[in-house]
């Protein structure tokens, strides 16, 4: 039970060793499911794997995939038009996008939104030009489900190669490791 509320928190690593030391009938229980299914998606998404594919539509209604940004270090940019968090964080998502567009970095925005027209009303509030995709389900989103996205704003900084650097970067941290990154 206690693994339990800790198992996000936790290296997968020491999660994964823990949870191999239950007996089977503890494996069984409805708490160990979950676990087995934490520990599955971490597997996917832990900085280091490689960020798994998906595509949505665009807000003309074309597709987009990750895929269609490899060779670039990107952002898949987690948020919704009606989270205050995201409208403050956007600012600086914002800047990154203008101080590394030019080496080769995109931002792939990935919208938890349900409304069409205030999808795109924010984008063009925000001044968000890099492209975004969503499939307006909310919280249902496939990409956000893929990615483990409990929360937003949440983050996702894949490199040239498609491997995942690191997630929910921050503010000044963004720009840090960016610049890292495109040297």
């Amino acid at each position: 039970y206690q693994l339990y509320f800790m198992m996000n928190e936790m290296p997968l690593e020491q999660l994964e060793q823990i949870f191999g030391l239950f007996d089977e009938k503890v494996g069984e229980s409805e708490l160990a499911s979950e676990m087995r299914a934490c520990i599955e998606l971490r597997q996917r998404i832990e900085p280091g794997r490689p960020a798994p594919e998906f595509t949505l539509a665009r807000r003309d209604g074309s597709l987009l995939s990750l895929s269609d940004f490899r060779g670039k270090v990107v952002v898949l940019d987690f948020w919704a038009s009606w989270c205050g968090p995201c409208r403050r964080e956007m600012p600086v998502v914002v800047e990154a996008y203008k101080n590394f567009k030019a080496k080769g970095f995109g931002i792939v925005g990935v919208s938890l939104d349900e409304d069409l027209d205030k999808w795109k009303k924010a984008i063009t509030d925000l001044n968000i030009t890099w492209p975004q995709m969503s499939d307006l389900k909310g919280w249902q989103c496939e990409g956000a489900k893929l990615y483990g996205v409990r929360g937003i704003p949440a983050t996702v900084l894949v490199d040239q190669e498609g491997t995942i650097v690191a997630r929910d970067l921050r503010g000044d941290d963004l720009g840090k490791k960016l610049g890292e990154l495109m040297k």
